[in-house]
């Protein structure tokens, strides 16, 4: 592989910015320091004016995803691209294997489909199911394939919704693995009922999927799931937090002490509810997601929970249909494909939103863009961090760069963009992905093939520790 010298920018990190040139080689980072010499035959990026940062890292993406009776407009190779030309050189995304099918079939499949990726990739999986063949397979995956995370969804009945059972088993599982469990926090049989109790008005259109799933729905989930994983002394990870009520119980529990991480999606931090009101159905239904969008007041109340470090991480829970795949629900809401993009424009919105506008530090940016993700699931400094052996995974960011984002311009198969028309300051100029350069000025270089997948080792060290104490309080003269 050839050296590429950044020469003339400012390195940010989640800990600090400095003025500093980075050298990569191999696909690593081999220095960072003040005026480092350009290597013979050294690709040169002039960073002047710019700040060089880890590549973002999108925890929560849906490619190639069969769901709702039709398969998303992005595979891995269109999906893992778009996020290059938006500076996210990693994604993980999830395994979701149908009710009653093997964990290692549906891991097996997914990692067939995921060979095409441009940039790196890596999974959580799933949890639909619970017997023992489960418990089996999660120690398999955690122990020789690398996944370190396992999905809970609390909602979609009759599909592959948990109930308690499997989440009190499967909770314990990761507990004994050193596994992160997360979940989808709704209230499956609430959401279910809503449904029918809506569609009873005669509210078939898009505007009833947001009254068919409240906020509390999502509260409620979460402090459920949160309870649980309180009484079996595991960390919870709780994705795509829309909602005050989800992010204040996320709160409350780190305030007594409890290891609890909230994730955000970027559309939830800028669109709120009225979209689903829009006269055109397409444009509606291309806004239905779960959980849904929500009033503006849950907004600003997510950007406090992102400012204090009550929640972590950004994603955008990429999930492409087309309008043609959302039309299955032209007549009932229920039936319209869940899902919207942003793997591309994730990080120049949450820098237009957050840093342009006094929310966060460039620091702080880089924090919840890809150092906290590749904290929580054990890949840091290998990801998340400009620092010497560390992957040469980075974004060259203009702070002064414009761009107009529309379905018109963006590099996901998709034929909506959520973000449509919103001008934004702040975009990559220059990414590179294990040490090459894949997107220079607006010209995409992805390689189909290319990603690599990344395997997350179990935080051995941290849960023996958790397992110890509950061992303790197990033996002890009150609880015998």
């Amino acid at each position: 592989m050839s050296s590429i010298l950044i020469q003339g920018g400012t390195v940010v990190n989640a800990d600090r910015a400095y003025r500093a040139d980075v050298l990569t080689q191999d696909g690593k980072i081999v220095a960072v320091g003040e005026n480092l010499p350009a290597p013979a035959g050294a690709t040169v990026v002039d960073a002047g004016g710019q700040y060089v940062m880890p590549g973002g890292i999108d925890p929560h993406t849906h490619m190639q995803l069969p769901f709702m009776g039709t398969v998303t407009m992005d595979d891995f190779f269109t999906g893992t691209a778009a996020g290059l030309a938006g500076g996210n050189t990693t994604i993980i995304d999830f395994v979701i294997p149908s009710p009653q099918q093997p964990l290692m079939e549906a891991y097996n499949t997914w990692r067939g489909w995921a060979e095409k990726a441009a940039g790196d990739y890596s999974f959580h999986m799933a949890i639909t199911w619970w017997d023992e063949t489960v418990k089996r397979d999660m120690g398999t995956l955690v122990q020789q394939e690398g996944v370190n995370s396992f999905k809970h969804f609390m909602a979609y009945k009759n599909a592959i919704m948990c109930d308690d059972e499997t989440l009190v088993n499967s909770f314990k599982r990761c507990m004994e693995l050193g596994a992160m469990p997360t979940v989808h926090a709704e209230n499956g049989e609430l959401v279910y009922l809503l449904q029918k109790q809506v569609a009873e008005m005669g509210i078939m259109g898009p505007e009833g999927h947001p009254l068919s799933r409240p906020p509390m729905v999502e509260g409620e989930a979460a402090n459920r799931a949160i309870a649980i994983a309180d009484v079996l002394n595991v960390p919870i990870y709780v994705v795509h937090v829309s909602c005050i009520e989800a992010a204040e119980a996320i709160a409350r529990a780190r305030a007594r002490g409890q290891r609890v991480y909230g994730e955000v999606l970027a559309g939830h931090l800028v669109i709120d509810d009225s979209v689903y009101r829009h006269p055109d159905f397409a444009t509606a239904a291309a806004h239905v997601m779960s959980p849904p969008f929500r009033p503006k007041g849950h907004q600003e109340f997510l950007w406090r929970g992102l400012q204090s470090g009550n929640l972590h991480t950004t994603a955008t829970d990429h999930c492409t249909f087309c309008a043609a795949q959302k039309a299955a629900g032209k007549d009932d809401f229920a039936k319209i494909p869940n899902g919207t993009g942003g793997v591309e424009e994730r990080l120049a919105v949450i820098w237009d939103e957050g840093v342009n506008t006094g929310r966060l530090t460039p620091s702080e940016f880089v924090a919840i863009t890809s150092a906290n993700t590749a904290k929580l699931f054990n890949i840091y400094p290998q990801k998340g961090s400009v620092s010497v052996g560390a992957d040469a995974d980075l974004v060259v960011w203009d702070p002064a760069g414009t761009k107009t984002l529309s379905a018109k311009t963006q590099h996901s198969k998709g034929d909506f963009n959520i973000f449509e028309g919103r001008t934004v300051k702040g975009i990559p100029s220059h990414t590179i992905s294990q040490g090459e350069l894949v997107f220079v000025q607006g010209d995409l270089r992805a390689v189909q093939g290319k990603g690599r997948y990344i395997k997350r080792a179990p935080f051995s060290s941290n849960f023996a520790a958790t397992k110890l104490r509950a061992e303790t309080l197990a033996s002890s003269p009150v609880l015998r």
